[in-house]
């Protein structure tokens, strides 16, 4: 066995987590490295090289034959192909369910009507001015071309999500983007199926490809949906055991995707994205435990497979492209995708700085790259039994790989350096939301909301009191009366300029399990809730080894001595900092009892004080603090 094949698929996983590290920390596109840290290592050890290498030797090994080292790079790329793509593609299923357990019908209130006309005309105006493209700009036989155009209208959740998880746009604009980049995704390789049967295997075999194309969205949808129901039924009558949810969720998605496959080639995409969206609008169990298992599945699967495709990418088929491939990706960028956006949007309620940032988001992922590989393969076999019909095709047909991988590689690097200052640009989102998602609406968190929103700080509320919410939106503060751990939360209130989540709830529990929560929303770094008063001394301080969430202000204000406090008289004063008037001058004026909540900084950035972490008020810095007043 040669031992670089281990040291190889050793060092995927690594690169993928070093890659996303890197790319939280520089705010870069994650896709992006994660393709150019996949290059750097197939430059150090080809995969293509290494898996005919394996392969020759195990020939060899169990048929005494000699290793042959005659082949041919498209030799090598053909047998390495055989032997990951059945991996990529069982990825790619994995990927597309994840993503449709995201999507919430509720979504659709205010995006539906856009995410469908994106899907339909959008998809098919993409489609013809792709084709025409490929056929004007690369000369591309028009048969390819046509093939190559149904391919490249997908974007994908492997690229959108994790930009819509760093731009942070509106709830309107995420709502569209995630709905059409996870749906698009089985339409774009259904149609490229439909166009493959009918430009090539109909010429010379009997088929229907109309008839295949609605049987594949029919059985698809309908297994889909079955399982959903089953996986639904075997949950709730506890026939399976919790730890064991994720992989039966896993397990019972590939095994759909590979029956549909086996019934009507490439139905299995459509099978798991029906599969999650089912899973997702159900209302019998709560399935927050598996999408929480099925993200960190998703983000692992996607980091190993661009690694993996960016190591077999020969740069030489790239740069042969040469100018005519650039002036191919610009105009996919430039007019292709904003003419498709206006033009599937038009009278619609969308905005006008909405179809401008949509029209400038449509990066593609791991499916245009998977599914484009796959029909280069098959078409090139086909073509090779075809000699005397198509001949003429399989230079073109050799030249599909490497032109989806420039638009993925280029899409993916304009869309991810320009999508976001765009957002921001258009006040479609913020670069570092400074709001604050608050539970509960008492009177004095509503006079905390009041005088922060004052500061122009975004702050919501979220109670289960109606009272206190209808008071809340009275003082003009935006309020919704649902429970802080509801998934309603995500769907109806206004989130928009909000990163942050604060727990100020007289109930522990509520503000831990809060915490909990929207961690995964915000980031631990950015959960805070009060001290809690029981757990802070005493035998009961044992149970409180993993706190959830940053504790706020100091250990002596604990969740009790706050509320008494407040009600005896403290009340909450903003003051801003001189070279006149310090913190010391604040302190003596208000006494040694006075409490700094919050700093606003010249920049209008909020820091939050912490038991973990303390800063130090500067001149310019606007206090918040809870003081004192004399009655």
């Amino acid at each position: 066995m040669d031992e670089r094949f281990f040291y190889y698929l050793a060092g995927i996983p690594l690169l993928g987590m070093l890659a996303q590290w890197v790319a939280w920390w520089t705010r870069l596109p994650s896709i992006l490295l994660l393709l150019g840290f996949g290059i750097v290592l197939g430059q150090v050890l080809n995969p293509d090289e290494l898996l005919s290498s394996l392969t020759q030797t195990h020939a060899a090994e169990t048929h005494g034959e000699s290793a042959s080292p005659g082949l041919t790079v498209e030799q090598q790329a053909q047998i390495a192909s055989a032997m990951v793509f059945p991996f990529v593609s069982l990825a790619v299923a994995v990927i597309l369910f994840e993503g449709g357990l995201s999507l919430r019908f509720t979504e659709l209130r205010e995006s539906g009507g856009a995410v469908l006309r994106l899907v339909t005309i959008g998809a098919a105006i993409s489609w013809i001015l792709i084709s025409l493209a490929a056929w004007l700009i690369l000369k591309l036989d028009g048969r390819i071309a046509v093939l190559l155009g149904a391919i490249l209208i997908v974007t994908g959740p492997t690229v959108v999500i994790p930009m819509m998880r760093y731009i942070r746009p509106t709830r309107r604009i995420e709502s569209i983007i995630k709905w059409e980049g996870i749906v698009i995704d089985p339409i774009g390789a259904v149609l490229a199926v439909l166009v493959f049967e009918s430009l090539f295997i109909a010429a010379s075999h009997e088929s229907r490809p109309v008839l295949s194309f609605l049987m594949t969205a029919v059985v698809g949808t309908g297994v889909g949906l079955i399982l959903a129901k089953l996986i639904t039924e075997v949950v709730r009558r506890y026939w399976i055991p919790d730890y064991l949810h994720g992989l039966f969720f896993l397990s019972s998605a590939i095994a759909g995707f590979a029956l549909c496959n086996f019934m009507i080639k490439e139905s299995g995409l459509v099978t798991v994205t029906a599969m999650g969206i089912a899973l997702a609008n159900q209302k019998q169990i709560s399935i927050d435990h598996v999408i929480e298992f099925k993200e960190n599945l998703g983000v692992f699967l996607v980091s190993c497979l661009f690694i993996v495709l960016g190591s077999r990418l020969d740069l030489a088929e790239l740069w042969a492209l040469g100018v005519p491939g650039l002036i191919f990706l610009a105009t996919l960028i430039f007019l292709v995708r904003p003419i498709s956006v206006f033009a599937s949007t038009w009278r619609t309620d969308s905005t006008v700085r909405e179809r401008w940032f949509i029209s400038f988001l449509a990066p593609r992922g791991i499916v245009a790259a998977a599914v484009s590989s796959v029909f280069a393969l098959e078409l090139i076999a086909f073509l090779a039994s075809e000699q005397t019909a198509f001949a003429d095709v399989v230079p073109d047909a050799r030249k599909m790989i490497p032109v989806t991988f420039l638009v993925i590689v280029g899409s993916v690097a304009f869309y991810g350096i320009t999508a976001a200052p765009l957002a921001r640009r258009l006040e479609l989102a913020d670069k570092d939301p400074q709001g604050i998602l608050i539970a509960g609406a008492d009177d004095w968190i509503r006079d905390l909301a009041k005088l922060l929103d004052e500061l122009g700080v975004a702050v919501t509320l979220v109670d289960t009191n109606y009272s206190n919410v209808a008071a809340a939106k009275m003082a003009g503060l935006r309020a919704a009366c649902l429970s802080v751990l509801s998934e309603q939360v995500r769907e109806e209130a206004d989130l928009s300029g909000i990163g942050r989540f604060m727990a100020l709830t007289s109930n522990d529990a509520v503000n831990a399990m809060g915490c909990d929560e929207y961690a995964h929303m915000f980031g631990r770094r950015n959960v805070y809730r009060l001290v809690p008063g029981d757990l802070t001394s005493g035998k009961r301080a044992t149970l409180q080894h993993h706190p959830l969430g940053r504790e706020l202000f100091t250990k002596e204000w604990t969740e009790e001595r706050f509320w008494s406090e407040y009600r005896s008289g403290f009340r909450f004063k903003t003051t801003k900092l001189t070279e006149e008037y310090t913190l010391e001058d604040f302190s003596k004026t208000y006494g040694e009892e006075t409490l700094v909540l919050m700093v606003l900084d010249a920049n209008n950035k909020l820091q939050i004080n912490t038991v973990e972490e303390k800063f130090e008020p500067k001149p310019g810095h606007t206090l918040v603090a809870l003081v004192r007043i004399d009655e």
